[in-house]
């Protein structure tokens, strides 16, 4: 016993220390540091939250090239993902008025992907990202197109932060800043304009995914409720 326990404990230690779950755990670093300086310094935490971000697929693709695909090395990546978002949301919602949006969209962020999580265990698929049996070709096309993928996840973030970094004083109404904003011919309006289409994309996804992995979670219910005597 005591020696199985010895060959057990070198192995999780190696899982540890995976190349991709030590990006991992440098993204959480990154985003400790650029939250320390949110606030002092806008533009740094802005390089620093946004590298963050892109190292997220620096992780995947390590995992893949090196053979380290881990389950634990998924959930730190989702982990890092939905705090990191939803850190930024608080932010923005002591920034601007009214603050509801941003909590709303924090809880919608959480919700969803938690319950697509929760569903995919129940249907004993292996990936969160198996939606083929969907009804729904946006979310089929979200999880099955990298590029769009792509597109919509960078969009959200890159929004989060134009809007961290236009805000003038923690009292901003969001509607007039978002509106004056876009009526300005100029490249940080176009990017405004194409972010807000892709986080809008986003977030449609958003509430498809917390619906379809609802509807997974009562028919599992329903069937269990069956197989009863």
């Amino acid at each position: 016993m005591a020696k199985k326990e010895e060959r057990a404990r070198p192995e999780m230690l190696s899982v540890y220390l995976y190349i991709p779950n030590i990006v991992g755990y440098m993204r959480v670093l990154l985003n400790c540091v650029a939250f320390a300086v949110c606030f002092s310094n806008k533009t740094l935490f802005s390089l620093l939250y946004f590298f963050s971000f892109c190292c997220d697929a620096v992780d995947g693709w390590c995992a893949r090239r090196f053979n380290q695909v881990s389950t634990f090395g998924a959930v730190l990546d989702m982990v890092t993902d939905r705090v990191s978002t939803a850190c930024l949301l608080v932010i923005l919602s002591q920034v601007y008025r009214p603050s509801l949006v941003f909590l709303s969209l924090l809880a919608l962020d959480i919700a969803s992907h938690w319950l697509q999580m929760y569903s995919t265990f129940l249907a004993g698929k292996s990936s969160h990202k198996d939606v083929k049996d969907s009804t729904s070709w946006l979310f089929r096309l979200y999880y099955g197109n990298r590029i769009f993928m792509c597109y919509c996840c960078v969009s959200c973030e890159v929004l989060y932060i134009i809007l961290l970094l236009i805000a003038k004083n923690q009292t901003e109404n969001l509607l007039n800043v978002v509106v004056s904003t876009l009526t300005q011919i100029s490249p940080l309006s176009f990017l405004l304009a194409l972010t807000l289409f892709g986080w809008s994309m986003k977030q449609t996804i958003n509430i498809i995914q917390m619906k379809t992995a609802a509807d997974v979670c009562v028919l599992y219910d329903i069937e269990k409720q069956q197989k009863k005597p």
